[in-house]
This record gives structure tokens, sequence and C-alpha cells, in this order.
């Protein structure tokens, strides 16, 4: 039987994936943050992994990288509320295999996790127009790379630098060299111009 570890931080999200998994046949064990996933992962190897990409100050996309790239066999579905044409190519550029937000019917769920039981990919197609604003955000976005989007989201949650350096295992002043390279990418001028950005942008 084939293994599937659930990543998620609500219990009400993990059971019903718990219950969608069980009826494709895959034995389940679920956590709800980063560092019981990467024990898990270190311990039971699962084929599938679900993950979201907000969990308790912690962001899946440091997890996706560090799970593609230690474990290159193991399929990552993210599930999440964040916005597919914000991340879905990023997270295919991390190495993800699947991408389904929460605000999809529950078939396109069932419909991704079957595909890649199978050994397929699934991800949505996303034919979205862009004003110029958003072209232009959207482009500095792409620019950066995982860790820095990583720290941007954290910032824009409230974490402070001491606790992003302890989530992400770095020092202070790699996560305040992070910051001001953040700054000086989105062409802004203070950590308020950055929570901005960050919400304006869906992040």
């Amino acid at each position: 039987m084939k293994k599937v570890l659930i990543v998620d931080d609500h219990p009400v999200i993990r059971g019903a994936l718990r219950l969608v998994c069980q009826n494709e046949g895959f034995a389940v064990t679920d956590v709800s943050g980063a560092t019981e996933a990467r024990t898990r992962i270190k311990d039971d190897v699962p084929e599938l992994v679900i993950l979201d990409l907000v969990m308790n100050g912690f962001d899946g996309l440091d997890l996706l990288v560090w799970i593609t790239g230690q474990y290159p066999g193991c399929a990552v579905l993210v599930f999440t509320s964040q916005d597919a044409q914000h991340f879905c190519n990023r997270c295919i550029s991390a190495g993800a295999r699947g991408f389904v937000t929460k605000k999809s019917d529950l078939k396109e769920l069932i419909k991704a996790i079957h595909a890649m039981k199978s050994g397929y990919s699934y991800f949505p197609q996303m034919p979205v127009r862009l004003d110029f604003q958003q072209q232009s955000e959207q482009q500095a976005l792409e620019r950066l790379s995982t860790r820095e989007l990583s720290i941007l989201r954290m910032l824009e949650m409230g974490m402070r630098g001491k606790d992003i350096a302890e989530a992400l295992f770095l020092s202070p002043k790699t996560v305040s060299t992070y910051k001001t390279r953040l700054l000086e990418k989105l062409g802004l001028n203070s950590l308020v111009g950055l929570s901005e950005f960050a919400k304006r942008n869906q992040l």
C-alpha cells in the first residue's frame, strides 16, 4: 500500500484529506507543521506528500524545496488557499508534481490525487490577463529566489527576523541581508512597503 503524508495545520482539512486518501487506497499519516513533516519523511519516505503553503508561521515553499531536493522520488501535491496565478509556476519550479487550490471543487482534488497515484502530474489551467502593474509586479516576484519569497511571506505574516531565522535555520544576520535584498529587488524602501506588496499580490 502506498503511503501519503498530509501536512496542514487545520485539523478539519487533515481529516477530510485523510478520508479522500484512504478511499484511494493510501496508508495515511498527517502532521500539522514543517518540523514534524521532516521527521516523518525521514522515517517513512512516503510516495506522496500533500502540502499546504502556510502553516503556523512555517512556509511550505521552503519545505517543498527540501522534500524535492532530498527525496526526489516523493511526489508533492500542493493543496493551498494561495492563489494559483502567483504560486503554481513557483511550485512547479520547486519540484511539485501537482497543485490544487482549496477554493476548488472536491472532485478536482480527488482527480489530482488519483492522477498522482498513477504517476501523472496535475496542474490547473490559468488563462489570466494581468494589467500593467500586475504584470510588472509579477515579473518582480518571478525574479525572487524561493528562499526570498518564503521570507517575504513570513514577514507579511508579522514574523520577526529572529523567528524567521529559527524557522529556516538561518542566522539573524542572514535574514537581515535577505530583507535588504528584497527591498532592492522589488524597488521598495521599507518593511511596510514589503507588507503592502505582499498583500496586493495575495501572498
